[in-house]
C-alpha cells in the first residue's frame, strides 16, 4: 500500500493530529481539509460536493459545520457495486449515540450542527456510520463504545436526533455538556500550527 492522501475532517481539540507527521513520512502525499480550515500549513482545500477518487471507490465531501466551522463528512461509494454511498465517515458531527459538542464552533455552531445533522439524516437507513470517536472522548456527551452504526439505527435511537425542533435541539445540546477540558485550546493551537 502507498499513502497518497491524508484527509482530516476538522481541526481536532482532543488529540494531536497526525496528518503532518504522515505527510512528512510520505512527502508526495497531500493533506486534504475543508477550504476554510484555520491552519498554518499547506493543504489541498475541499468544498462541499468535491470528490476524491480512489480507483473505483469515491469519497464525496459534505461540509457539516457545527462541531467546528470546517467540519466535513465523507460519503464513500464503491462504484463497482452501486452508485450510492455505503458508508459515511462523520468526523465529530455524528457519533454512535450522540452528536458533536457545538461549543468549539462559534456563535452559530448549534444552529449549524442541527442543519448538518438534518442533512446526514437524508441518507438511507442502511448507510453505515463511522465517527471519529467512541465513548471516552470529551467531544460529545453520551457516545457509545460501539465503533460504528447505521443512519437508520441512529435515526431511531440517538437521543439528540429525536429532537426535531431546531430551538429545542439548540437548548438541549448544551445540557449536561461536560466541561471543556483546559487542554482543548492548547491542542487546537498545536494542530493549527
Amino acid at each position: 500500500m502507498r499513502i497518497e492522501a491524508v484527509i482530516n475532517t476538522h481541526v481536532h481539540a482532543d488529540h494531536r493530529s497526525g496528518e503532518r507527521r504522515l505527510h512528512d513520512l510520505v512527502p508526495e502525499s497531500e493533506i486534504y481539509m475543508h477550504a476554510n480550515a484555520d491552519v498554518h500549513y499547506a493543504f489541498r482545500p475541499l468544498v462541499d460536493g468535491d470528490e476524491i477518487s480512489l480507483g473505483n471507490v469515491v469519497a464525496r465531501v459534505w461540509h457539516t459545520p457545527g462541531h467546528t466551522p470546517e467540519s466535513i463528512a465523507l460519503l464513500v461509494t464503491d462504484r463497482t457495486r452501486a452508485n450510492e454511498p455505503w458508508m459515511v465517515l462523520t468526523g465529530d458531527t455524528l457519533f454512535v449515540g450522540d452528536v458533536g459538542r457545538p461549543d468549539l464552533g462559534g456563535d452559530d455552531a448549534a444552529h449549524d450542527l442541527h442543519r448538518s445533522l438534518e442533512r446526514l439524516m437524508t441518507l438511507p437507513d442502511d448507510v453505515e456510520v463511522y465517527p471519529a470517536h467512541i465513548s471516552g472522548s470529551p467531544c460529545g456527551r453520551a457516545m457509545s463504545g460501539k465503533p460504528s452504526s447505521t443512519i437508520g439505527f441512529e435515526r431511531r435511537h440517538n437521543a439528540a436526533l429525536q429532537i426535531r425542533d431546531r430551538g429545542a435541539f439548540i437548548a438541549s445540546i448544551y445540557t449536561e455538556l461536560p466541561p471543556k477540558p483546559q487542554s482543548f485550546d492548547e491542542i487546537i493551537a498545536l494542530n493549527r500550527n
